[in-house]
C-alpha cells in the first residue's frame, strides 16, 4: 500500500507539474514602446504557447484613466461602451490572429497623452501582462534666440531662448562658446491643450561672450 500510494502521488506531483508548465502565458515586450506623436502602432501581448482566445474576455486598460478600458472585447464583440471616450475609434485588435493567442493593440494616431503604461488582461486566464508607451513629439521647433535688452549693469546683455511642440517636458541649458553651463534665470513651461509643452528661459551674458552662446533643449 505505501508503494501504492508513494506511486499515486509521484503521478499526482508530476500532473501538476504538467498543468503548470503547459499552461499559456500571457507576454509582452521587455522594453517600453516608443512612438511618435501622430503616427500608428502595435502594442504586442500574446499567449505562449498560442490558444485560441477568440471566445473569452479580452481587455486593455490603463490603470491611471478613468474609465480605465482602452478596450474591452467579449466572444469577438467590442464592448464600445465601456471604452474610455479619448480611445473611440483609435483601438482596436488584430480579430485573425485571436485564434492564435496574438491579442496585441493597434493604436491608431498616438497623442502625447496616450503616454502610459498600458494592460493586456484575459480574466477567464487570470492572466496579464504590462506595456510601456513612451510618446515623443514630432512638432519640436528649434530654440530661437533673441536679444532681450541690456542687463541691469550695462556691462552685459539678455537673452531669451524659446522652442515649442516638446514632449516629454525638456530641459533648457544654457551653453557657452566652450561648452560650459551657464546660469539662467528658472525656465518657464507652458502645456497646451495638445499635451505639447512650450519651454523659454533668459540669460544675462557679458558682452564678450554674446556671438559665443547656445541654448540646447533636451
Amino acid at each position: 500500500m505505501a508503494g501504492l500510494s508513494f506511486y499515486s502521488l509521484s503521478n499526482c506531483i508530476l500532473h501538476v507539474l504538467l498543468v503548470h508548465y503547459c499552461q499559456s502565458r500571457l507576454i509582452g515586450p521587455n522594453q517600453p514602446i516608443i512612438a511618435t506623436a501622430e503616427e500608428d502602432i502595435t502594442l504586442p501581448c500574446h499567449l505562449i504557447p498560442g490558444e485560441n482566445v477568440a471566445a473569452m474576455t479580452l481587455e486593455w486598460a490603463r490603470p491611471d484613466l478613468d474609465p480605465r478600458f482602452v478596450l474591452v472585447c467579449r466572444a469577438g464583440q467590442e464592448l464600445i461602451n465601456r471604452k474610455n471616450p479619448s480611445y473611440k475609434g483609435r483601438s482596436s485588435l488584430f480579430t485573425d490572429e485571436l485564434k492564435h493567442g496574438n491579442i496585441s493593440l493597434k493604436l491608431s494616431k498616438v497623442k502625447p497623452a496616450d503616454e502610459g503604461r498600458y494592460r493586456c488582461h484575459i480574466p477567464e486566464k487570470n492572466e496579464e501582462a504590462f506595456i510601456d508607451l513612451v510618446v515623443a513629439s514630432s512638432a519640436v521647433s528649434s530654440p530661437v534666440i533673441s536679444l532681450g535688452g541690456m542687463g541691469r549693469d550695462k556691462t552685459g546683455v539678455m537673452l531669451q531662448c524659446e522652442s515649442a511642440g516638446w514632449h516629454p517636458k525638456p530641459e533648457l541649458l544654457w551653453l557657452d562658446g566652450e561648452g560650459n553651463l551657464l546660469s539662467a534665470g528658472p525656465t518657464e513651461t507652458l502645456r497646451g491643450p495638445d499635451d505639447l509643452y512650450t519651454v523659454s528661459s533668459r540669460v544675462t551674458v557679458e558682452k564678450r561672450h554674446s556671438n559665443n552662446i547656445t541654448a540646447e533643449s533636451n
